[in-house]
């Protein structure tokens, strides 16, 4: 029987010290920062090692090594970090937007209402694939043609006359065939397999225990193959197995983060973590995909510079929206900024004005503050402003992701439709 999960919960670029103490009493001793330093060495990038203990950086998501769960999450306010409330909201809000930016909210026949509480990132992706592996086993698994050498007793296929003669030369009755099997043994349901097996060696959810042991006796028996990237990138989707993307999705998250602890065998790692930056950048991309007056597009690219020889080098803002006249863009920074952002930010915010022709460019972070308004220096006229107008935009958590993905919608529709500020001396 596994030992309880102990679970921390931390915010990122947050410390964790030996021998400190969370809550339920449980205490970062000297075993799970071993195992930590551990993890370390394989280069990852998302914690530093301090005297005696760790630093997140800039991921949210969560680790397991062993038994010890650590969940990282956004951090808006370091006022806040340490109030229980704070930790919950913020532990919801995480999962939340994983489920917005993975198509998560849109919820196909497979992804029924989620029935476990959802404590973790790690409790996320387990259920989300465990209830997409059911609804495949339910439906019925896709079977496929795959060749197949061997013995029979019967002749089907071709022949294959080298082998015939080396292994049949007593058992005339036998035939060595090359020959098509149409079963359900292909790469999908490889994949998914291994995918089961690792969620019975380090899942530590007992409410998941039991519905993973059933998948391991509905699922059919496949062959073991490691899966690694190639893999994963071979994989193909036509109208039958189209079904199986978003359960194939999860186990590429899953098996390509796992990291076995070959030396003691108890210690095995599973880090799905995530750049706040590019998971805040996605959510408001999605976010604002959803209103019907204005297009968006992600990491849109324009060239600007070709040296002699060599490749051209490209720029991309985060976000560009356009609506019927003009356009706009955004660049996305998960910071705690009131009102004075990095001058390479605002330096890349005035490429963008040219590159992209934008009428308004703005630096969008979280945050409660009213908008910011500023234009660009005049290049000839050092007193005077220029009509190029770059500003710095909050937006705020509102009870629900559901309600701050509307409000963000509407903070930039108000920015778009807000008047330009008038140039002055």
């Amino acid at each position: 029987m596994k030992a309880k999960r102990e679970h921390i919960r931390v915010f990122e670029h947050q410390t964790i010290e030996l021998n400190q103490q969370f809550e339920g009493g449980i205490v970062f001793d000297q075993t799970k920062l071993d195992a930590f330093v551990r993890f370390f060495g394989k280069g990852i990038p998302y914690y530093s090692l301090i005297r005696n203990g760790i630093q997140f950086n800039e991921y949210v998501g969560a680790i397991q090594i062993g038994n010890t769960l650590v969940s990282v999450l956004p951090k808006v306010d370091r006022s806040q970090i340490e109030e229980k409330a704070e930790i919950k909201k913020w532990n919801q809000v995480l999962i939340d937007m994983l489920r917005v930016v993975n198509g998560f909210d849109v919820k196909a026949p497979s992804s029924s209402q989620l029935k476990v509480k959802n404590n973790s990132v790690l409790d996320l992706y387990f259920e989300l694939f465990v209830v997409e592996v059911e609804y495949l086993i339910h439906r019925g698994l896709v079977k496929k043609y795959r060749k197949t050498e061997g013995n029979l007793n019967a002749l089907k296929g071709s022949i294959q006359f080298n082998k015939q003669l080396g292994k049949n030369a007593v058992h005339k009755e036998r035939f060595y065939t090359r020959h098509s099997t149409y079963d359900t043994e292909h790469v999908l349901h490889i994949i998914l397999s291994q995918t089961i097996q690792l969620l019975k060696r380090v899942n530590t959810n007992s409410t998941l225990v039991g519905r993973i042991n059933a998948l391991i006796l509905n699922f059919p028996e496949m062959p073991n193959q490691k899966i690694t990237q190639s893999v994963f990138d071979k994989v193909a989707f036509n109208r039958k197995t189209m079904g199986y993307k978003k359960a194939i999705e999860i186990a590429r998250l899953i098996l390509l983060h796992y990291h076995p602890d070959l030396s003691k065998g108890r210690d095995d790692v599973l880090a799905l973590m995530f750049n706040m930056n590019a998971l805040w950048e996605q959510f408001v991309l999605v976010s604002l995909r959803k209103s019907k007056e204005f297009k968006v597009r992600g990491q849109d690219s324009r060239y600007f510079w070709k040296p002699e020889s060599g490749k051209r080098r490209s720029i991309r803002p985060d976000i560009t929206v356009s609506t019927k006249d003009d356009n706009y863009v955004l660049d996305t920074k998960w910071k705690l900024v009131a009102s004075k952002p990095s001058v390479e930010d605002v330096r890349q915010m005035y490429a963008y004005h040219h590159y992209f022709e934008a009428k308004k460019v703005a630096l969008l972070y979280p945050g409660d503050y009213p908008y910011i308004k500023g234009k660009f220096i005049d290049i000839k006229y050092q007193n005077q402003l220029s009509e190029l107008e770059c500003g710095l935009l909050f937006t705020k958590y509102n009870d629900s992701v559901k309600n701050w993905q509307k409000s963000i919608g509407e903070e930039i529709k108000h920015w778009i439709n807000s008047p330009s500020i008038e140039s002055h001396n």
